[in-house]
């Protein structure tokens, strides 16, 4: 006869709300490992999708993820012409936050080098890839916009032609996906009454030009769009993508670019730690504390509801004592039960996680690695919790069981 199994059957009630107690518990200390597991892979999703070896970016920073970049367009073809890449793309990438239904609609906006890049390395769940140059885009499901819904942003109106699943920035935000010149467009666009100011602050400026008073046709040209002056340069972009042909040493092809004073370039390998020890490690930290914290907690939670249930049982384990009963018979009865206790809290905790980790805003991952680290914590909280409870157990004197 299992005297553990015994009194559980006995009390089966308190032990299921414990149980149930500890599993919860234990799902909160799951889903913290989960959530930082989130974290890492949402901030190195598109550096391991986007499939370049190289990124270049602006001098002295740590861009694009890490931090603001900014880079000339024409970098693409500089690039394009060291020995051994064998393409360059344009990357821009920014976040941006509109009202959309009378609700925020935050979205990751990041351009594709069309039409080179057309999404086609998306994981489309629906629709299809870019195919025209303007006015499409593809939208993360957590966006939650349907396949074919218009969304007006800046002064233009995009068109949803396909949508992608665990697309997901560092901060979070869904990504969409748009050309490269729409991107800026997004990211460069000012209200009507700013472009009207800054064509008025150009020709007030110029009527003190010499040039302009002697050249009037200079003058007028002050009213014309940004873009078709030839003293004013083309929007920025954030970085560029390079991939190296096959066989070349990818070292070399970094080496040449770094000599060039306005870029830096970093690796792909390079882009992750500059994010992993960056933000993601300020957030690593917070909730390993919060780990820590809730296991110690866990186990003396564990500890003392062990403690209870020996001191319920001082009579029975006092009259065990008295017939003769040996230490290992009650040291058994109270480690089997802490065992149990905690076996059963981790698969409540497992079977519940699974249900409600996807209801989180934020992605929660459950690696086997991490599974296991925790059964084996689990594992070890049981044993040592049940330490107090022994030692209850050996202070007891059989003639407790006269009294």
């Amino acid at each position: 006869m299992n005297l553990a199994i015994k009194d559980i059957r006995h009390n089966l009630g308190r032990f299921a709300l414990t149980t149930t107690g500890i599993g919860l518990l234990l799902m909160i200390v799951m889903g913290m490992g989960g959530i930082y597991r989130g974290v890492v892979e949402d901030a190195t999703l598109l550096i391991d999708r986007v499939g370049a070896d190289l990124w270049i970016v602006q001098r002295n920073t740590r861009g694009p993820f890490a931090e603001l970049s900014r880079v000339p367009s024409n970098l693409v073809h500089r690039a394009l012409a060291v020995p051994g890449v064998q393409t360059s793309r344009e990357f821009i990438y920014h976040t941006i936050q509109r009202e959309r239904d009378g609700k925020p609609l935050r979205l990751a906006v990041l351009g594709l080098s069309w039409p080179t890049d057309r999404g086609e390395w998306l994981p489309l769940t629906a629709g299809r890839p870019l195919q025209q140059s303007h006015f499409e885009m593809i939208a993360d499901e957590t966006l939650r916009l349907q396949l074919g819904e218009q969304v007006s942003l800046g002064k233009e109106t995009y068109t949803v032609v396909g949508t992608t699943k665990s697309m997901i920035s560092s901060s979070g935000d869904g990504i969409a996906f748009f050309t490269v010149a729409d991107a800026q467009a997004i990211q460069f666009d000012v209200p009507g009454e700013a472009v009207r100011l800054e064509r008025a602050s150009r020709e007030s400026r110029g009527r003190d030009f010499e040039q302009a008073i002697q050249q009037p046709f200079i003058l007028e040209q002050a009213g014309a769009p940004s873009q078709q002056l030839p003293a004013i340069a083309r929007p920025q972009i954030s970085a560029v993508m390079i991939t190296v042909s096959p066989g070349t040493d990818v070292q070399r092809v970094a080496n040449i670019i770094s000599g060039w004073g306005d870029v830096a370039v970093f690796s792909n390998d390079d882009q992750r730690e500059l994010l992993l020890k960056g933000s993601v490690e300020k957030v690593r930290r917070q909730i390993g504390l919060f780990r820590v914290l809730l296991t110690v907690i866990a186990a003396i939670i564990m500890a003392l509801i062990l403690y209870t249930l020996t001191l319920d049982k001082i009579h029975s384990i006092a009259l065990l004592k008295l017939i003769g009963a040996p230490n290992t018979v009650i040291l058994g009865l109270i480690l089997q039960q802490a065992i149990i206790l905690g076996t059963l809290g981790f698969a409540i905790a497992l079977a519940i996680g699974q249900r409600v980790f996807p209801l989180f805003p934020r992605r929660v991952i459950l690696t086997q690695p991490d599974l296991v680290q925790l059964a084996v914590i689990v594992f070890g909280i049981s044993i040592v919790a049940s330490l107090l409870g022994i030692w209850k157990a050996m202070q007891v004197s059989p003639h407790e069981a006269l009294s």
